[in-house]
């Protein structure tokens, strides 16, 4: 997910009647761009992550370590990825054939059928809207701080309905029914 910057970022939010919080112009973005590098965990219900200067073959490579290394049984591992050049590289691919790590690359524009997807919009909902964080280590305490709180209350019916709606606003955007269907064009 990214990128995100440091910036003041407009959202919902409660604030005193005839006082609303307002969000400071930046003129210069002084502190660069980052990228949130998620993981999610379909049988555990886990979601995890971190922030990354790029979207590297590095960065992602260091990403498909550390899920390998949280299933030390040996077992092999399905990693649903999506077309970015970045997690095909040489490297990437000796690495997991060695692991017992197979890469599942998703189709062009077909980010309705990660399942992470859905977890994104909650994820800014809840950390990236209606901020201003003074600098990036404000910000991924916040990121971090919602992943720990998401672990604990995965069934929760806030969170919930927060992945149901962010999962109906992907497939919108790609006119995709439930199932991976097209939907009718209107006569």
């Amino acid at each position: 997910m990214g990128p995100l910057g440091i910036r003041p970022t407009a959202g919902a939010g409660w604030a005193e009647q005839r006082h609303p919080d307002r969000l400071p112009a930046t003129y210069h973005r002084t502190h660069g761009v980052r990228y949130f590098h998620g993981c999610y965990s379909v049988g555990d219900d886990r979601l995890s992550g971190v922030n990354r200067r790029r979207k590297g073959t590095g960065d992602t490579l260091a990403a498909l370590k550390s899920i390998r290394a949280a299933r030390p049984d040996g077992a092999p591992v399905y990693v649903i990825l999506d077309n970015l050049s970045a997690h095909k590289g040489a490297d990437i691919r000796r690495w997991a054939e060695k692991n017992k790590v197979e890469l599942c690359f998703t189709l062009t524009y077909a980010s309705w059928a990660k399942a992470i997807e859905a977890h994104f919009g909650p994820l800014r909902q809840f950390t990236i809207a209606n901020s201003y964080h003074p600098n990036r280590i404000v910000q991924t305490r916040a990121l971090h701080a919602y992943l720990r709180w998401r672990n604990a209350n995965a069934r929760q019916r806030n969170v919930l309905a927060a992945e149901r709606k962010e999962r109906a606003r992907v497939r919108s955007e790609k006119g995709i029914r439930w199932g991976g269907r097209p939907l009718k064009a209107a006569a």
